[in-house]
């Protein structure tokens, strides 16, 4: 079973990102089977584990709207203990057909359902605001690391 982690803070710039592409790769590191979520429509996380969030053919907002199955859209980094679900501007898009679904809020719950067998870890890395994007990853999630500056 694979233990959930979202990486949320509604303000930007204290660190989410940063937090949860370096825990992935030293989960990874240690033979770890990571999944990165990037949730965040700026892509930086994807980008940050080496993927061209512009190249990709499939990203988060397949798999939350139900267009795609999470294997299918998720993207193997060289260090082959490290995979990523991408996030782009097509984030935006999800958020705004999830807000109008019934039960939107839980459909990266549902969608990673299966992600325990493939995976010890799945890290998500959240927007920068209380969104419905970070609703489902609270939604999702075991536990939630909130990265805050220390002034």
């Amino acid at each position: 079973m694979a233990r959930i982690i979202a990486v949320a803070n509604q303000k930007g710039g204290v660190g989410k990102t940063t937090t949860s592409v370096n825990l992935a790769a030293c989960l990874a590191a240690s033979k770890q089977r990571v999944l990165l979520i990037d949730l965040d429509s700026q892509g930086n996380a994807t980008m940050g584990v080496g993927v061209d969030k512009s190249s990709v053919r499939y990203t988060g907002c397949d798999v939350l709207l139900g267009e795609m199955r999470l294997e299918q859209a998720v993207v193997k980094t060289e260090d082959s203990g490290l995979s990523v679900l991408p996030g782009n501007t097509d984030m935006t898009a999800a958020e705004v057909e999830l807000r109008g679904r019934g039960g939107g809020e839980l459909a990266l719950r549902e969608a990673i359902t299966d992600a325990g067998a493939l995976y010890d870890y799945v890290i998500i890395d959240c927007p920068p605001a209380l969104s419905m994007l970070t609703v489902n990853a609270l939604a999702a999630c075991d536990g939630v690391l909130i990265p805050m500056q220390c002034e």
